[in-house]
């Protein structure tokens, strides 16, 4: 298996290949790239032998030595490097790596040019460029072969236990660095190369794991395999980062905003002037504003986006930009476009350049905002993030969105209009956010989700009655009523579903939903227990229900012994609640935090609950305050069902 940079670049000429449509020019340089491929696997196929190794240990030293440096004591820094000195006394060859290095980053920066020509040149054009970027292969493959040809000469060198023998001697007196140094190495390429990522930019955003999911796949860390989504392989990656501790804290300057001349990968947090100092080989620009940017930023942006042609990644947060650039349609390799909390209305009509696009995320825009045609020719596209701060909080999507065949994640979209129908078709769809639903369209909306096999999260918001809304009332959403919901099957693979609007009766069907991990009822204002269907279900981990249940009192039925097998987290909202009597002993029997809030009329917590011994956290948020006297360490009479195992946050 090669060496990680070697194995990125292997996927990114591969790339190039699926990205060629004109089967001619495909012709014109397909051997090429296939034989490089081809000698690049021979770099790999020596990643056993004992130099490899070496070298191998060499690359992640340095890594590893940039990753933790601010952590460093001087002893500790001298240490490292004083072992990876001895790597290169050992091989002799402590230029090669970093020569084999620069040769594919320059490759890389050669294929995005490559590629931005091809947009924009006559067919006699392409073919002139298509020839140039051929005998640039050829080149490429002849540098990699001369360095590979010095191998045979250079000897024996240790194997990887005398590496790491090697490493312990180093640092004898710093056992708790060579674990961790230790662990490092024994990581897979594609892990090493998902924390190098995560540790240089996405910490300092504080992402979910979700949009750093979908961050390291723009970032190519991860390729698709046959039965894998490269978003599955991603969240993969970094849920076994995390259980290995291997994760960073946030490490980050602060308002920073002039750009290095030599940085390929640029965070900026809680930016506070312009963007500036940029450069043309700048591949990844991540920038959160502290409150917004000036107006000065959009005359930036259009530099950044003139000279930073080759950025595959840009994050522009908090900026309250009024207009996206149209420049930004001249960023062909772009991959990853979010926009998040901005008063744009509309995007540009070059967006549809951008055929490279896999995430689009326009959360928060100006309160006008229209998603244009332009969006249909996204051909790559597999996000599109969405949220309008107006009306229900629906976009409007053209007509025409089921062309885009590996749409993934779409949210918050106004399904009227015959886009129910579309849906039907979008059957790749896993994640699917529709709101402000009304009977007009309910029974084909309901029908097409049927369809989609694959979905596995899907959030249903009812059109809100607004002449019949008070905001002062305790029932919100009371007359929007969800409808035709007895009518829907949900898909055999949903885990997580959202309903936010009236319920007549609980669903039946939601008692057969057996991968059912995620659960929010949000003012259904049922007057029948809803617990009666789903404490059964055997998978359900978190539930909310906010304004989901009407009554004044809830009773041991609620919460009958064995119920809710595998609930860890429940979250109870109700102005009408004022008496919550018991909870059957057997009951909750992996419950880690209870949540009560809104509850102002609750007085008394269950007898019962005391029982619930897996119990860690107790948020009571926004209730009376002999509730909160009652649960009081210091003597409160109810405090008995709690003091063992759990912590009060109030």
């Amino acid at each position: 298996m090669a060496v990680s940079f070697v194995t990125l670049f292997q996927w990114r000429l591969n790339s190039v290949l699926l990205l060629l449509d004109n089967e001619i020019l495909l012709l014109g340089v397909k051997d090429q790239i296939l034989s490089l491929v081809s000698k690049l696997d021979e770099v790999g196929s020596y990643l056993g032998d004992p130099l490899f190794w070496t070298l191998h240990a060499r690359e992640m030293a340095r890594s590893f030595l940039t990753l933790y440096e601010p952590k460093l004591e001087k002893k500790g820094k001298d240490h490292m490097l004083s072992f990876i000195r001895k790597l290169d006394e050992v091989t002799g060859v402590a230029g090669d790596v970093e020569r084999i290095r620069g040769t594919l980053r320059e490759a890389d920066d050669y294929i995005d040019e490559f590629i931005m020509k091809d947009y924009v040149q006559t067919e006699q054009d392409q073919k002139d460029s298509t020839g140039e970027f051929g005998s640039e292969i050829e080149i490429i493959k002849s540098r990699v072969s001369e360095i590979m040809n010095r191998k045979p000469q250079l000897g024996l060198s240790p194997n990887l236990e005398d590496i790491k023998k090697l490493l312990r001697s180093k640092f004898d007196e710093e056992t708790p660095l060579v674990s961790c140094m230790l662990s490092y190495m024994n990581l897979t390429y594609d892990l090493k190369l998902s924390l190098l990522f995560c540790c240089a930019f996405c910490r300092v955003y504080r992402k979910t794991k979700g949009d750093l999911v979908r961050v390291l796949v723009a970032a190519g860390l991860t390729q698709e395999k046959s039965g894998v989504l490269m978003e599955d392989k991603a969240q993969e990656n970094i849920e076994r980062l995390v259980d290995l501790g291997m994760l960073e804290e946030e490490v980050s300057a602060r308002d920073y905003s002039i750009i290095l001349p030599t940085a390929r990968h640029v965070s900026i947090l809680e930016a506070t002037n312009t963007i500036t100092g940029m450069n043309s080989l700048l591949h990844s620009l991540f920038v959160s504003a502290k409150y917004c940017l000036p107006e000065a930023s959009s005359d930036c942006l259009r530099n950044v986006f003139h000279n930073a042609k080759l950025l595959r990644m840009l994050e522009l947060e908090n900026t309250k930009l009024k207009n996206l650039p149209d420049e930004v349609g001249q960023l062909v390799n772009l991959r990853y476009l979010g926009v998040r909390h901005s008063n744009i209305t509309k995007l540009p009509d070059s967006i549809s350049n951008l055929r490279n696009l896999q995430t689009l995320d326009i959360y928060w825009p100006g309160c006008e905002f229209e998603l244009s045609n332009g969006v249909l020719n996204l051909a790559q596209l597999r996000h599109l993030k969405m949220f309008q701060p107006k009306n229900d909080n629906e976009v409007r999507v053209p007509q025409g969105i089921s062309r885009l065949r590996n749409l993934q994640t779409l949210e918050s979209i106004y399904a009227g209009g015959g886009i129910a129908e579309e849906l039907g078709i979008m059957t790749q769809l896993r994640s699917l956010e529709v709101r402000r639903v009304s009977a007009d369209h309910a029974d084909e909306l309901y029908f097409s989700v049927m369809k989609l096999t694959r979905l596995q999260n899907l959030s249903l918001f009812v059109e809100r009655e607004r002449e019949s809304y008070d905001s002062s009332s305790s029932l919100e959403y009371e007359n929007s009523i969800l409808p035709c919901l007895e009518s829907f099957s949900p898909p055999p693979l949903l885990q997580t579903l959202e309903l936010v609007g009236r319920l007549i009766e609980m669903p039946l069907w939601l008692g057969s939903m057996e991968n059912l991990t995620k659960l929010h009822m949000r003012y259904s204002h049922l007057s029948e227990n809803p617990t009666t269907i789903l404490q059964f279900l055997p998978n359900l981990k978190y539930l909310q229900m906010f304004g989901a249940y009407k009554g004044r009192r809830m009773e041991k039925e609620f919460f009958r012994a064995g119920g809710f097998p595998r609930l860890e987290y429940l979250d109870i909202s109700s102005h009408n609640l004022v008496e919550w009597t018991e909870i059957e002993e057997g009951a909750l029997p992996c419950l880690k935090q209870l949540s009560i809030y809104f509850c102002m009329e609750l007085m008394v917590l269950p007898e019962g609950l005391q029982h619930v011994t897996t119990l860690q956290i107790l948020n009571l948020w926004y209730v009376h305050e002999d509730l909160i006297r009652r649960f009081s360490p210091n003597g409160g009479p109810e405090n008995y069902k709690i003091k063992t195992h759990s912590t009060s946050k109030i």
